[in-house]
């Protein structure tokens, strides 16, 4: 964060100084006393179980410049009515005092974080950039990632999240983006939007707030993302393997490993790529991801070349690594919505040619009246792709429904109660390879259960 007195953030917040008005921060802002670093700025928010007040003596014995929160504590800070507003205001006067800085937008339903991190890597090769792993969204992450930028940052990276309409205004309002990018409409928190087409009325807020010099990066081989074109003033380039895609991906093939090499194709120019990254649908992300550090004036050859290095930057996202058995383990268990999960069933079907499949497939939140369908669907999926053994966890039991429909499928399908009992039913041989999928924190010990001793995400 630029070096901000507690007399200017109460002023930028609307908020009343504590102590000492000339006490500046110079440090991070933190919401958690445990990673403040000396001169930053600790937000105390009032939690269902712990009280971030509480901590303020802490913070401060940590190097902590002052608190900020809603009541006074025995710390200098600045006490405001809430904490998110107040972190808003103070993210957008940080954006506004920066010379020089591009901020990108990133919206979809899926593969957000993926592409937020390569296109954090990509620009990283330009200038200084911030683009934090994780999938920091929403607005608490929003303003927290913005107040991560200083005088030198020339990028922002900004994953943008929603659950209802107006979500995406709001938080475009705290950091107004130049460049925006929409990855894709799919089946991810229908229980909020109701429909797909309801999803990208909101995700298309992102482009409605360029500006008209601005740059809209849309998915040329999503229908309901390229149509977005006719709701923005800003430029647009569009990305994908469809022949009308300024940002092109051609002969796109897979190695023994699921990943992907393609020509990737732009302005009459052309490069080879050869992905570290595994999953088909990686060529989607990492064509967005070009055709922002294209947009950023990065030169065709040095973005091919950039592409070929880019790798998981955030925990349980198609972490794919082999056990001393020889089984292959694909975590993608950090989230999951049916575009996403037919997305790794099919790199697990890739990986997994020739050798035995195994999928564990946890519970898909938020799909309101879709829930059962959704889950069908994807059982489906995992039905003709041939998976030989399919395990449903609690509440995904719909999964195996779904994969019964399939008269030719001859794997077998199993209901575990909860995460312990997915584990006992797993089988493993070596040579085998397990995919692990299913909503944040349904999954995870299944995922962690495999992973060799002392090796964590």
């Amino acid at each position: 964060m630029i070096a901000m007195t507690l007399d200017e953030i109460a002023a930028v917040t609307g908020g009343r100084v504590v102590g000492e008005p000339g006490v500046r921060v110079t440090g991070p802002v933190e919401f958690d006393s445990r990673k403040l670093a000396p001169g930053g700025l600790f937000v105390a928010f009032d939690g269902e179980k712990v009280d971030g007040h509480e901590f303020a003596g802490t913070a401060m014995a940590a190097g902590a410049a002052g608190v900020l929160g809603t009541r006074q504590t025995e710390a200098p800070g600045v006490v405001v009515t809430d904490q998110l507003v107040a972190l808003a205001r103070l993210a957008r006067v940080v954006v506004d005092r920066l010379d020089g800085l591009t901020v990108v937008g990133l919206t979809g339903s899926s593969g957000k974080t993926t592409t937020k991190d390569f296109i954090g890597q990509l620009l990283a090769r330009l200038g200084p950039t911030v683009a934090p792993p994780g999938s920091l969204n929403n607005e608490l992450g929003h303003p927290y990632t913005v107040l991560k930028a200083g005088p030198d940052t020339r990028f922002l990276v900004l994953e943008m999240g929603a659950r209802g309409v107006g979500h995406i205004r709001h938080l475009a309002q705290i950091a107004p983006p130049r460049i925006g990018v929409v990855l894709n409409i799919g089946a991810a928190h229908l229980g909020e939007f109701g429909s797909v087409q309801g999803t990208a009325a909101a995700k298309g807020e992102l482009v409605e707030a360029l500006p008209a010099d601005g740059v809209a990066v849309l998915n040329a081989d999503d229908p309901l993302v390229a149509a977005m074109a006719g709701r923005t003033r800003a430029r647009i380039v569009r990305f994908g393997e469809a022949a009308q895609a300024e940002v092109r991906a051609v002969g796109v093939t897979l190695d023994a490993r699921g990943r992907a090499s393609y020509t990737l194709v732009s302005d009459g120019k052309q490069a080879p790529v050869r992905l570290a990254v595994t999953g088909r649908h990686q060529v989607g992300n990492t064509l967005a991801a070009a055709a922002v550090a294209l947009t950023a004036g990065m030169p065709l050859e040095q973005v091919a070349e950039a592409l070929g290095e880019v790798g998981i930057a955030s925990v349980r996202r198609m972490d794919v690594f082999d056990r001393p058995d020889g089984v292959t383990v694909i975590d993608d268990s950090y989230n999951a919505n049916p575009s996403s999960t037919e997305a790794a069933l099919r790199a697990l079907a890739a990986l997994g040619a020739g050798r035995r499949t195994v999928a564990v497939l946890g519970y898909m939140a938020e799909l309101g009246e879709y829930e059962r369908s959704g889950h069908e669907q994807v059982g489906r999926l995992a039905a003709e792709l041939g998976v030989d053994r399919l395990i449903a966890v609690a509440e995904a039991a719909p999964i195996l429904a779904g994969a019964a429909t399939v008269g030719s499928w001859t794997g077998q399908g199993l209901h575990a109660a909860d995460q312990a009992a997915a584990i006992a039913e797993l089988d493993l041989r070596p040579g085998d390879v397990v995919l692990v999928k299913g909503s944040r924190y349904r999954t995870w010990e299944v995922a962690d259960s495999l992973r060799p001793e002392g090796v964590r995400p």
